[in-house]
C-alpha cells in the first residue's frame, strides 16, 4: 500500500475519501485548517493508526510540504468552496483556492508524487445554453469561485506539460451524501432541505426552484477519485464527475419528501430571491469519464436521498 495525502481531509468529500483510502490499507496524511472542515471527522479518521493529521492551510507552504512529503498520490480537495463567499471576498478566496493549489502542485513535484487528483467544479461551465455540459465547451465563469477552479485546472495541465507531474482535474457536479453539514455557510441544497423537512419546516429555495442540477453521491465521487489516481489515459485531462441525470430543485424536494415520509407531505416551500452567481441549469455529459476512467455512477438520486435521510436521523438520535 502507498503513502497518500488528502488536502481538505476534515471536509465532507475529503473525509469520505480519506476513510476509503484507510480501509484499502493506505497510509494517509490529512491537511486541513478547519475553516470549514470538522474536527469530528478527523477524530474518526484518527482511530486508524495509519492516519496522521497536519493542521494548516494550503496557503502555508510549510504545512503543505509536511503533508505532501513522501506521498505517492495527492488528492487535492481543500478550498474555500463557496460561490457566495467568493463573490464577497474575491481576493482572499483567490489567494487560497488558486495560490494554495500552486503550493500543493509544487510540493508534489518536489517530493516526486506520481499523480495529483484535483477537485474542480462544474461551475466552470457557467450559464451557457448547451446541455449536457461536456469538457470541450468554452468555459464561462460567472463567479470568482468558478474562475478560481478554472485557473486550478490550467495550473494542473501546466504542471503535467511543463514538469511531467501527472495531474487529473475532476469537475465535480453537485456532490451530496452522509455527513454533509447543513449548518455550514458552504452547505449545499440537499442537507439544508433534508434538515428542514425532518424538522417539520418548509425548505428555503432561492429563486423559483426550476433551476436544475446534476446531483452525484459522495461514494461515486470517491470511487472516481481513486480511479483517476491510477488511470494512465487520464493524465493531463479535465473530466466531469456526475450522475449523468439532472433534477430541478422542486423535483429534488419532492424526492426528499418521499424519503422522509408522510410527515413531510404537507410542508410547502419558502421562496427567496435568487442569489448572485448561481447557475440556472447544469447537467453533465459523462462520455470522457467513461472513456478515460471507465467511470459509471452507481447510486441513483432516490437511493442516495434515502441514505442521507437515514444518516441524518441517526445523527439526530445520537445527539439526543
Amino acid at each position: 500500500m502507498s503513502k497518500v495525502c488528502v488536502t481538505g481531509a476534515a471536509g465532507f468529500i475529503g473525509g469520505h475519501l480519506a476513510e476509503e483510502l484507510l480501509e484499502r490499507g493506505h497510509e494517509v496524511a490529512g491537511l486541513d485548517d478547519f475553516s470549514s472542515g470538522k474536527r469530528q471527522t478527523i477524530a474518526l479518521l484518527s482511530q486508524n493508526p495509519r492516519f496522521r493529521m497536519v493542521e494548516g492551510s494550503i496557503a502555508d507552504p510549510a504545512a503543505v510540504a509536511k503533508a505532501v512529503e513522501g506521498a505517492k498520490y495527492v488528492f487535492h480537495l481543500a478550498a474555500i468552496p463557496s460561490v457566495p463567499v467568493s463573490m464577497q471576498e474575491p481576493e482572499r478566496t483567490t489567494a487560497v483556492n488558486v495560490g494554495g493549489t500552486v503550493k500543493v502542485l509544487e510540493a508534489a513535484r518536489r517530493t516526486g508524487t506520481e499523480r495529483v487528483v484535483l477537485a474542480c467544479s462544474c461551475a466552470a461551465y457557467g450559464d451557457g445554453p448547451e446541455q449536457p455540459k461536456h469538457e470541450g465547451l468554452q468555459v464561462r465563469p460567472v463567479s470568482p469561485y468558478a474562475a478560481q477552479k478554472i485557473a486550478c485546472e490550467l495550473y494542473a495541465q501546466t504542471y503535467t506539460a511543463a514538469y511531467g507531474l501527472p495531474c487529473v482535474a475532476l469537475r465535480f457536479f453537485n456532490v451530496y451524501g452522509p455527513r454533509q453539514d447543513p449548518k455550514s455557510e458552504y452547505s449545499a441544497a440537499i442537507p439544508r432541505f433534508v434538515t428542514k423537512l425532518l424538522s417539520g419546516e418548509p425548505p428555503i429555495v432561492f429563486g423559483d426552484g426550476l433551476q436544475t442540477r446534476d446531483f452525484v453521491h459522495v461514494k461515486d465521487v470517491v470511487r472516481a477519485c481513486l480511479i483517476a489516481s491510477t488511470s494512465r489515459r487520464a493524465s493531463g485531462s479535465v473530466v466531469n464527475i456526475a450522475s449523468g441525470h439532472c433534477a430541478s430543485l422542486l423535483e429534488l424536494i419532492a424526492l426528499i419528501r418521499e424519503a422522509v415520509g408522510p410527515e413531510a407531505a404537507h410542508l410547502g416551500i419558502e421562496h427567496r430571491p435568487a442569489r448572485a452567481g448561481d447557475v440556472r441549469s447544469s447537467s453533465a455529459d459523462l462520455t470522457r469519464a467513461r472513456e478515460l476512467l471507465g467511470f459509471e455512477p452507481s447510486i441513483s438520486l432516490g437511493q442516495g436521498l434515502l441514505d442521507v435521510v437515514r444518516s441524518f436521523r441517526a445523527a439526530a438520535a445520537k445527539a439526543a
